[in-house]
């Protein structure tokens, strides 16, 4: 039987069917009866991973999650996480080029992921996901990283530069290292750690959006930026908690409010691990999604559910229609029942 228990993971077992609905996210695996506060420390992909759970009595989630009201520290990260680009400090370098300047820590620090559920994080800047740093092309980016955990990170950014500003080379506990290059091309980029075991360092937080604006300015929009991530809580390779900005159901509880016939742009890109793809799927309207955000000429996809492995990304446009409540999450119902939804609120 134990053999068998072993056998029938927690995904095969809503694959199976049992109760594979959003009670179940509730009733049998979110339930703070169960799990509430289950607090993982797993230091390296060869540790002995160790958990425990702590029990609450907190009612709720009996026949699907229950976020309740409170706006708890988690629920503020996902939050914040939309709306907080990082334009770095600005000065005018001798050539007449612009200068961003930023500073990224690696911090261990535990974050909330759900009402009450805390998972120890590898972050930049103590938050996952990590500064949605923002630039524009042709501008000088230089970042000082400076690792003050207890293992070795990098950042690795997507986009062209030099090679030896690839972010390949381990920095070790207590070390610096100053990452600077000319930011190209223009779109929507990505960065993460690029320490062994990769699978390891991108499940535990170490990563965020890169934004590369033209010179050329896009249209005036409302804008987001919004990461598609995951949390395996035992750390048994199966997420238990799915979401954007790393907050599970965080805006069902309180909806993204946006402008009815309006346009919002959503910088939009997916590190969830342990699973092959994750989607983006919006309710009552359509959207057009520039794959990468670099070539102005391409023609978008005009449709109302995408599609992207980990590290793709894109730039989505939408122009709702009418007021109303507009639900949007992940196309995979598994995905979906365990924290991967939210709304928009056209007002």
């Amino acid at each position: 039987m134990e053999d068998l228990n072993k056998q029938v993971s927690r995904r095969k077992f809503l694959k199976i069917g049992a109760a594979g609905t959003a009670a179940l996210v509730g009733g049998a695996l979110l339930n703070p009866a169960s799990l509430l506060q289950s607090r993982v420390r797993a230091e390296t992909a060869n540790d002995a991973h160790n958990a425990h759970n702590t029990h609450n009595a907190h009612a709720g989630m009996q026949h699907g999650y229950d976020p309740g009201t409170e706006v708890t520290e988690g629920l503020k990260m996902a939050q914040q996480a939309l709306t907080n680009f990082d334009y770095g400090k600005v000065s005018t370098l001798p050539d007449g080029r612009t200068l961003r300047e930023y500073e990224m820590t690696a911090l261990e620090k535990d974050i909330e992921i759900m009402r009450g559920i805390l998972f120890p994080a590898w972050t930049y800047n103590g938050t996952v996901p990590g500064p949605a740093i923002r630039c524009t092309e042709g501008d000088v980016v230089r970042v000082k990283f400076i690792n003050a955990t207890t293992h070795s990170h990098s950042i690795h950014f997507h986009g062209i530069h030099p090679t030896e500003m690839d972010g390949v080379e381990p920095i070790p506990p207590g070390g610096t290292f100053t990452y600077e290059f000319e930011a190209k091309p223009a779109g929507m980029q990505v960065y993460h750690c690029h320490v062994q075991p990769f699978q390891h360092h991108i499940h535990k937080g170490m990563y965020g959006n890169f934004i590369i604006d033209p010179k050329i300015p896009r249209k005036p929009a409302q804008e987001l930026s919004m990461v598609m991530n995951g949390f395996d809580l035992d750390f048994d390779g199966d997420n238990e908690v799915y979401a954007v900005n790393s907050y599970g159901f965080a805006f069902m509880q309180e909806p993204i409010k946006v402008k009815a016939g309006e346009l919002v742009r959503i910088y939009l890109s997916n590190f969830l691990e342990f699973d092959l793809i994750n989607s983006f799927h919006l309710h009552a309207a359509y959207f057009h999604y520039y794959a990468t955000g670099s070539d102005p000429e391409a023609r978008p996809y005009y449709t109302d559910t995408i599609s992207q492995m980990q590290g793709e990304r894109g730039i989505v446009e939408i122009v709702f229609p009418a007021p109303g409540k507009y639900m949007f999450h992940a196309h995979v119902s598994e995905f979906t029942e365990l924290g991967w939804m939210g709304n928009f609120e056209a007002e």
